[in-house]
Order: C-alpha cells, then sequence, then structure tokens
C-alpha cells in the first residue's frame, strides 16, 4: 500500500510545492498518518492480531489490550491509542514523502 501511495504523494509535494499553505499541508499530513494507522488495524482484523502486533512494536500491556478490545472502531483507535504505538517516526520509517515540510530546505 505504502509502495502505492508514494508516487502520488510525491508528486503532489513537487506540484503544489510553491504553495506558502502550511497549515493545509499539516493537515493533509495528520490525516494522512490517521488514515494509515486506521488501515493497518483493519489490516490485522482480529483482536488477537491486534494485541500481538502492538505488544511486537513495544507498546504498552494496557494499550494494547484497549485497542485490541475495540477491534472493530479503526478510525476511532486510530486517532488515540495507536498514536503512542505507531508515532510519527515510526510512520517517517515508511519513507512517505509528506507535505509539512514542503517550502523548507531539508530533506524529504
Amino acid at each position: 500500500m505504502v509502495e502505492k501511495l508514494r508516487p502520488y504523494l510525491l508528486g503532489w509535494k513537487s506540484y503544489f510545492g510553491m504553495a506558502q499553505t502550511p497549515k493545509v499541508w499539516r493537515g493533509l499530513d495528520e490525516w494522512l498518518r490517521h488514515r494509515l494507522r486506521a488501515i493497518q488495524l483493519k489490516h490485522w482484523k482480529r483482536p488477537r492480531t491486534i494485541y500481538r502486533e502492538l505488544k511486537a512494536l513495544r507498546a504498552t500491556e494496557d494499550v494494547a489490550k484497549q485497542v485490541a478490545v475495540n477491534s472493530c472502531r479503526w478510525w476511532r483507535n486510530s486517532d488515540r491509542l495507536l498514536k503512542t504505538v505507531l508515532t510519527i517516526a515510526y510512520m517517517c520509517l515508511l519513507q512517505l514523502g509528506y507535505f509539512s515540510n514542503v517550502g523548507h530546505s531539508g530533506p524529504s
């Protein structure tokens, strides 16, 4: 999924890179990370799998249990507790071209 998404994000970033709208880019980044976390939860499907994968990502016992119990609430879980496990740093490891650094000098 990330491989399919990366070319689109990099293309949009290049095309709209001159825009002076940092709030819009940050909002889009937040929504994109939220969506990717929800998709990951949906991919794991079952509470047992969610619990196991979150523990493998070093989630606390409490967070892993709470997210696994509410396994059908992908969107809600991806905005709250899952943010503590699948952080911005984790999302950066996916090497997507996020928008919020558009217009700034530095690596993308």
